[in-house]
């Protein structure tokens, strides 16, 4: 036991960078046509919760091998917040503003029952009667097996992260010697259970995986699927971000365009994260997600819960606010939206456009397999 601890001791990552804070006693809850609203005009529409810090990959931009492997100190199941819980939250924000709840992880299809979460969700709805989107992130390793299950129980949108076609490529990234092919058939999967605007995300890192920026294009043009492009991001504290790693959006399109003609597509609401161009005979779409290179703080409507239920204002934060005791210790549905009210009206988190201007922030981020992505 001794060594055991010894050797958690140098392992270089912060999972909570800071106990949870409490909520906030003071300050106003701001609100305008029916959304929390924080303090640079942002309404609140989006939540991102993490089911799990399990994953059966060990990508290389999110939960490297040579850090991730000998961490053992996963969260027990107890702490994680109950699929009740994380329903509870999704109820009391659709009450103000919030369209849209996305599943991530970790790899959140091996949260088992993950289907009986998603049926809790679908029975949600906004004060006009509207249903939420139902979205979940995925590493597609899992979806031969649960596609099916997840789009009966309710389930809107599927993203799959996908960042080469290229086995060695592909295999070398996840680290773990998935295949790409088995990915490619959990989408197949997606698109035959009936999940429509499907998307892919590929992270787009500097010597690694530019290369396969056109083949994920022609492979999926025509498809219906549609391509997003990341920019390699900062985020956590174990992947070794250097700026030099970042290919920027322009030249992504740079790469893009000695293959195909390309042509903008106007952004379907304010708070979307990808521009969005049509290529190909097709008119099929990809998309850059540029927070690096063209950061989009300003419209930002995202607040995401981590796997133990701690709220975070940003996917680049130093620490979190402690919804879960509030709810085991017996709060009510008020004061639990009293309290993300707060947490919401007091938001000024701008990291991306800080980042621009020169180093944003030396303390120990939130690892993004804790928060999702």
């Amino acid at each position: 036991m001794a060594d055991q601890k010894d050797k958690r001791r140098v392992i270089p990552i912060v999972l909570a960078p800071s106990p949870a804070a409490p909520i906030p006693v003071a300050g106003p809850v701001r609100v305008s046509s029916g959304h929390w609203i924080d303090r640079r005009g942002r309404p609140l529409e989006d939540i991102r919760i993490s089911l799990t810090d399990h994953c059966n990959f060990r990508c290389r931009y999110c939960k490297p091998k040579e850090v991730w492997n000998d961490y053992k100190a996963y969260l027990p199941h107890e702490e994680l917040l109950s699929f009740e819980e994380i329903t509870r939250i999704a109820r009391v924000a659709a009450a103000h503003g919030v369209t849209k709840i996305r599943l991530t992880g970790g790899e959140p299809l091996l949260r088992k029952g993950v289907e009986e979460l998603v049926a809790d969700l679908a029975q949600l709805r906004t004060p006009q009667g509207r249903p939420l989107e139902i979205a979940m992130t995925t590493n597609g390793s899992l979806l031969r097996r649960k596609a099916r299950a997840l789009r009966e129980a309710g389930l809107s949108r599927v993203t799959v992260s996908l960042d080469a076609l290229d086995e060695k490529i592909f295999q070398s990234l996840n680290d773990v010697g998935f295949p790409a092919a088995k990915v490619l058939d959990g989408i197949r999967a997606a698109l035959e259970a009936g999940f429509e605007n499907t998307k892919v995300n590929t992270v787009v890192k500097r010597g690694v995986n530019e290369s396969q920026i056109i083949p994920l294009l022609e492979h999926f043009e025509g498809s219906g699927v549609s391509v997003r492009f990341i920019e390699y991001m900062d985020t956590g504290n174990s992947n070794g971000w250097r700026m030099n790693d970042v290919v920027t959006a322009a030249q992504i399109l740079s790469i893009v365009r000695t293959r195909y003609d390309i042509e903008p597509v106007a952004p379907k609401n304010p708070s979307e994260t990808a521009t969005r161009w049509r290529y190909g005979r097709s008119g099929s779409e990809f998309g850059c997600i540029c927070s690096v290179s063209a950061p989009f703080c300003r419209s930002c409507s995202r607040l995401r819960v981590s796997l133990d239920g701690t709220a975070y204002l940003c996917l680049f934060a130093e620490s979190g606010v402690d919804l879960r005791t509030m709810m085991r210790a017996g709060g009510t549905d008020e004061e639990l939206a009293q309290a993300l009210g707060r947490i919401w009206s007091a938001r000024d988190n701008h990291y991306s456009e800080l980042r621009q201007s020169g180093p944003a922030q030396t303390g120990k981020r939130v690892e993004m397999s804790y928060i999702g992505g």
